[in-house]
C-alpha cells in the first residue's frame, strides 16, 4: 500500500470540525489513545511478563542515570520556550509554528536518545565484553536483542514525558498570549483546548517513528561501533523522509536513479509516514484509520529490523 498516496488523500480533506469537548469518544482522541496505549501496553507485558523483561528493565535504569538524559529534556524544554516567545512573524500562524517546531524538537531529542542509548548499551556491552556475562545465564542471544530494544523504548518514553507536557501546556499559553498582543479577546480554556488536542495524533505518529528508529540503530549496533551507529542512522532519517517524496513528486527523471530511489525506499524505512507537517500547515486533524495503518507499518517495519538484529548477533563473536 502506498502510504503516502494515502496521507496525500487524507490531508487534502477539508478540515474537520472537532466534536464537543465533553465528548470523550471522538475518533481522533480514540486512536491516538490506541496507538500509544497498545505500545505502552506492550512494552508492560514484556517488561514484566517475560525473562528479557530483566534486560529491559535494566537498560531503562542505565539508561535514566545518563546525563544526555536529563540534558535532552532540558534542551528540549529550552527550545520550546524561546519558539513559544520568539515572533515568527507568519502573519496570525505563531500557534502552527510553534505546533511545527515542537514536535520537530519531541522528534529530535527522542532519536538522539534511542541512539544514542543503543549505542552505549549495545555495541559498548559487545566491545567491553558485557554481553559475554549476560549471555553466561540462563538468555540467549534473542532474549538479549529484543530486552535491550524494549528497554530503550521505555528509556525514550519516559525522557518525553516532561518535554510533551511542558509542549502542551505552552500551546495552551500561546494562544492567550497571542490573541493579548494583538489586542483581541483572549480565548477562554475550552477554547484552546480543541487546537492543543489536534496535536495528538502527531505525538503519537512521533513515538511510532522513534520506534522504528530505535530498532534500525539497535541493529546496526549488533556490529557497528557507536559513531558509525549514529551516523548511519542519521542519514536514514534524512533518507527515509527525502526519498519517498522524490520518488513521489516525479523528481527525479534519470531512470537509474529513479529506479534506485524506489529501491532504497522500499529497503528502507518510509518515516515520511509518520510526518505531520501537511496536517498542521492546514489546520486538519490526522484522520484515525491513518493513524492505525501507520501503527501497523510501525509493527511490521520493527520486526524485520529487529530479525535482522537477530541474524546480524548471532554469529558474532563476543570473545
Amino acid at each position: 500500500m502506498n502510504y503516502l498516496l494515502l496521507a496525500q488523500d487524507l490531508f487534502q480533506k477539508e478540515e474537520v470540525v472537532f466534536e464537543p469537548l465533553n465528548n470523550p469518544l471522538n475518533p481522533e482522541w480514540i486512536a491516538s489513545y490506541v496507538v500509544v496505549g497498545i505500545v505502552f501496553l506492550g512494552i508492560i507485558l514484556f517488561s514484566y511478563k517475560t525473562q528479557a523483561g530483566v534486560i529491559a528493565r535494566a537498560t531503562t535504569k542505565e539508561a535514566v542515570r545518563q546525563p544526555i538524559f536529563w540534558l535532552l529534556i532540558g534542551v528540549g524544554i529550552v527550545f520550546m520556550l524561546l519558539n513559544t516567545f520568539l515572533p515568527f512573524f507568519t502573519f496570525g500562524e505563531d500557534v502552527k509554528m510553534l505546533v511545527d517546531c515542537g514536535l520537530a524538537t519531541i522528534l529530535i531529542t527522542g532519536a538522539l536518545m534511542a541512539v544514542w542509548t543503543s549505542s552505549t548499551s549495545i555495541a559498548s556491552e559487545i566491545e567491553g565484553k558485557t554481553a559475554m556475562t549476560l549471555l553466561s545465564k540462563p538468555i540467549n542471544r534473542r532474549q538479549f536483542v529484543l530486552g535491550k530494544y524494549v528497554g530503550i523504548l521505555t528509556a525514550v518514553f519516559w525522557m518525553l514525558l516532561i518535554p510533551i507536557g511542558v509542549f502542551l501546556w505552552l500551546i495552551l499559553y500561546k494562544i492567550g498570549y497571542d490573541a493579548k498582543e494583538a489586542a483581541k479577546d483572549i480565548p477562554t480554556m475550552a477554547e484552546r483546548i480543541p487546537i492543543m488536542v489536534k496535536t495528538l495524533p502527531g505525538l503519537a505518529l512521533i513515538l511510532l517513528e522513534i520506534s522504528v528508529l530505535a530498532a534500525v540503530s539497535v541493529a546496526i549496533s549488533t556490529r557497528l561501533p557507536m559513531v558509525v551507529n549514529i551516523v548511519t542512522t542519521f542519514a536514514i532519517f534524512v533518507i527515509g523522509h527525502l526519498t519517498p517524496v522524490l520518488v513521489k513528486g516525479g523528481v527525479v527523471r534519470n531512470e537509474f536513479v529513479e529506479f534506485m530511489a524506489r529501491l532504497i525506499a522500499t529497503i528502507l524505512p518510509s518515516l515520511e509516514v509518520f510526518n505531520m507537517e501537511a496536517a498542521v500547515a492546514t489546520g486538519a486533524i490526522v484522520p484515525p484509520e491513518y493513524l492505525l495503518w501507520a501503527l501497523v507499518y510501525c509493527m511490521a517495519y520493527c520486526a524485520a529490523a529487529i530479525l535482522l538484529a537477530f541474524l546480524l548477533f548471532e554469529d558474532r563473536d563476543l570473545a
